[in-house]
């Protein structure tokens, strides 16, 4: 479902600020595939997801989602392929417009705007039944603006909008970071739960090593703009944070320096 061929990504050539933040990463996924991503301050786990979405280009090498070489694509046109969930709540909603209006733009991306009738009887009564399912009583709140709800419900109906249309890939970008505790574990089981439903294939960078172990079916670890390790299957089911730590400082020859990480 998605190859990435050798990419690298400078920042700042030559500046005093120059930055190598994505140095040759190669990975494949699998159709189905649900990746977790974990590293430290400045690994390139946020800037992988960057160059995959097409925020700006790669220096160099391709990728591909699906059969199609996207590599030359800009952000607007890969939007089809991908749906996207980042870490601020506020970002991917709009706050000013209705819960069901935000979920009919959601179902209409990509396809031609014509001048019919905003939302017809039956999607109203199709986002009342998804939305009766996150359990966030927010069936009964179609019309509520969404900049009154809070952050866990507003995380929530952004990974609803997300993948209502079924995308050929999800992004997670540490989506739970800004939320308390309780309500971050909310939306990481509504997370395992759509993508499960859906069989989508998935890619979540989380600062939580507790998180990243307990998610998905493969974790990837990087460091300096690389992919330094791979565990999928029984093994990453295994492991522990202990695990996690002695195997960066082995590979890497250098602390883990991620102070909400080990704080997690």
């Amino acid at each position: 479902m998605l190859e990435i061929n050798n990419i690298y990504k400078t920042f700042n050539i030559g500046t005093i600020n120059e930055k190598h933040a994505l140095n040759g990463v190669s990975l494949t996924l699998n159709d189905g595939d649900f990746v977790t991503v974990i590293g430290g301050n400045g690994a390139g786990k946020s800037t992988l997801l960057n160059a995959i979405a097409g925020v700006w280009p790669v220096d160099s090498g391709s990728l591909v989602i699906d059969g199609t070489d996207v590599t030359g694509l800009p952000e607007y046109k890969r939007a089809s392929y991908l749906g996207r969930v980042f870490q601020d709540p506020m970002t991917g909603t709009a706050a000013t417009m209705e819960i069901e209006e935000n979920l009919a733009l959601a179902a209409r991306r990509g396809s031609s705007r014509g001048l019919k009738w905003g939302i017809t009887h039956e999607e109203r009564k199709k986002y009342h039944e998804i939305l009766k399912e996150l359990d966030l009583g927010l069936e009964d709140r179609m019309t509520s603006k969404v900049g009154l709800l809070s952050g866990g419900q507003r995380q929530a109906l952004t990974l609803l909008m997300a993948t209502l249309k079924k995308p050929k890939l999800l992004l997670l970008d540490e989506h739970t970071a800004a939320l308390d505790p309780k309500t971050a574990a909310k939306v990481l089981a509504l997370s395992d739960k759509i993508i499960a439903e859906n069989h989508l294939t998935a890619m979540m960078v989380t600062h939580n090593m507790k998180d990243a172990i307990i998610h998905g079916n493969r974790l990837i670890m990087m460091n300096d703009g690389k992919i330094i390790f791979d565990i999928s299957g029984e093994e990453k089911k295994k492991l522990t944070v202990e695990d996690l730590l002695l195997k960066f400082e082995e590979i890497s020859g250098e602390e883990f320096a991620n102070d909400k990480a080990l704080l997690a």
